[in-house]
């Protein structure tokens, strides 16, 4: 049995990639629903990835989800919260771990508390299947060890499991999902699709750490939000984790040839640089219970993705050219060498 959700939805880390995808899915999906975006506008966050929505459903703070009275007023009111708040990327966990610890940990922390206070009817945790490790033999399923391995995935790791302290101890209706990788349109450039593609746009090398060879499963944004709209209209799924994927490994020098192949650049371009340290072989999940449970199935096929993807960047330059320029530039050049 489920319910259509109505009120008003927080929504943390809302100008991001995956956020601000789901904010658009949502109130595409959920007419009677309005939303509240919580973002710091890190480098990440960008309020043009918000542009075009109805300002009657939507408003957006300015705002850390680490300052408590914040959090407390932008909470109160709100029906369910979803977390996409976070550092995210493993190269700069590398570089910088204490704010991954910082924003991913102490801010659902935070979260969590104002949500406890306020009395909300979901709250959903976004993990990540990186915290399960490397996985070499059979996907991981909900029950899975967590072994993560690097800055990035164990401060999601522990942010999961705090979240899911909350329900057991307190009885906060959490519900922890888990995703594999997401590609598709506004992802911020330090990723390895947009960056592959205005890389390749640009007649620029693309960097491929060590062999290329490390192996990721991929599912498109959109499908993605898909999956999280079911699970907040779903009853009985608290104090759950739940995988979510697209059921499509392909290596990183697999996604640079493709790339290159439908521009139409030369495979020269492929630059091979030092692998990273720790780098996981290979993430992969089992996602029998959200296909079972829920009927989930992603309706993106993987070309499909890739064509829209590699479009949206393709006819997107003005968004990416501001990204890349300034800061990126150093950051680039310090994690590729190029």
């Amino acid at each position: 049995m489920s319910e259509r959700p109505g009120g008003r939805i927080l929504v943390t880390g809302g100008a991001g990639f995956i956020g601000s995808n789901f904010v658009r899915v949502l109130l595409d999906r959920e007419p009677d629903v309005t939303v509240v975006v919580l973002d710091k506008l890190t480098y990440a966050g960008n309020l043009d990835n918000l542009e075009g929505i109805d300002p009657d459903r939507l408003t957006f703070v300015k705002g850390d989800i680490c300052d408590p009275e914040l959090v407390d007023r932008v909470m109160t009111g709100a029906r369910a919260v979803f977390n996409f708040a976070a550092e995210t990327h493993v190269d700069r966990s590398i570089m910088n771990p204490g704010s991954f610890v910082l924003t991913d940990v102490y801010g659902s922390y935070v979260l969590l508390e104002a949500a406890r206070r306020a009395g909300v009817s979901k709250f959903v945790q976004i993990s990540t299947d990186e915290v399960y490790g490397e996985v070499l033999g059979e996907p991981a399923t909900e029950d899975a060890a967590l072994l993560p391995r690097n800055p990035y995935s164990a401060s999601k790791a522990g942010a999961d499991r705090l979240a899911y302290s909350y329900f057991t101890t307190y009885g906060l209706p959490v519900v922890i999902t888990r995703c594999s990788n997401n590609f598709g349109p506004s992802q911020h450039v330090e990723k390895l699709w947009p960056l592959f593609v205005t890389n390749a746009l640009e007649g620029k090398p693309l960097p491929v750490y060590g062999s290329g060879n490390n192996l990721r499963d991929w599912i498109y944004v959109e499908d993605h939000c898909e999956a999280l709209v079911k699970l907040l209209r779903a009853d009985g799924v608290a104090g759950e984790v739940w995988n979510i994927g697209g059921g499509e490994e392909r290596s990183s020098l697999e996604i640079a040839r493709l790339i290159l192949r439908t521009l139409n650049r030369p495979e020269s371009l492929i630059r091979h640089v030092d692998d990273r340290p720790g780098h996981d072989r290979r993430y992969a999940l089992d996602t029998t219970k959200i296909r079972t449970r829920l009927g989930f199935t992603p309706r993106v096929r993987f070309d499909e993705g890739a064509e829209r993807t590699i479009r949206w960047y393709s006819e997107n330059r003005g968004w990416w050219e501001k990204v890349k320029s300034g800061a990126f530039r150093e950051y680039y050049e310090k994690a590729y060498r190029l």
